[in-house]
């Protein structure tokens, strides 16, 4: 699994902690973490917004699978991620979490609180929040009498999402403030996990389109 970490402006400077955890996670199962959002707070300036711009190009375009977010409270980084087409993200505050998105809802993007609750033991919270979501099967329900009604409405949503949003991905992208969208791909961590694994050629196009 390719997983990217994505970190705005508030929170910023807790993106080594968050990494270090993420990493001791997902290396031994050998998994790929890049980390595409700012490193510190002296780093391309993001905003929440901005990660959900850069979350729905990386899962649409089949460079990664899954996006690790958050901003301070997690609730802006969630709805930001759901704006998109083809991005199902959960809000993640402990290990339970994480662990019943990934079997009821079994999306492809989480969104935790970097400040809200983030005190004594924190690594140690997200750590098992990563462990919960990065192993074992995923949309095997819970409780497993329960599997085949969430994994048929797991599906309906997606469907119900899909429908509303009718456009093409690349009019979705176009039809917001095109400097928002310019920001958001101007990282150079994001530049070099999206030239080197999308497999979408369109969105490739237009991405260079942006920064060019």
């Amino acid at each position: 699994m390719k997983i990217a970490l994505m970190m705005e402006n508030s929170q910023a400077d807790k993106n080594a902690v968050v990494l270090e955890q993420l990493n001791s996670v997902a290396l031994p199962l050998n998994h790929d973490v890049h980390n595409v959002g700012m490193s510190d707070s002296n780093d391309h300036h993001l905003t929440y917004i901005h990660l959900g711009i850069m979350a729905s190009i990386l899962l649409n375009s089949k460079a990664v699978d899954f996006v690790v977010s958050g901003c301070g409270t997690g609730q802006g980084a969630m709805m930001s991620l759901n704006a998109h087409p083809g991005v199902v993200c959960g809000y993640c505050l402990e290990p339970s979490d994480a662990f019943l998105f990934n079997q009821i809802n079994n999306g492809n993007a989480l969104a935790l609180a970097f400040a809200k609750g983030f005190g004594w033991g924190a690594e140690l919270n997200v750590r098992n929040m990563f462990e919960k979501a990065f192993t074992g099967s995923r949309g095997e329900g819970y409780p497993l009498e329960r599997k085949e009604p969430q994994v048929r409405n797991a599906s309906l949503l997606n469907d119900v999402k899909a429908a509303v949003m009718k456009d093409n991905y690349l009019d979705s992208l176009k039809a917001i403030d095109q400097e928002l969208v310019r920001t958001a791909v101007s990282g150079e961590r994001f530049q070099k996990c999206f030239f080197e694994r999308n497999q979408n050629p369109e969105v490739e196009g237009y991405v260079k389109s942006l920064i060019s």
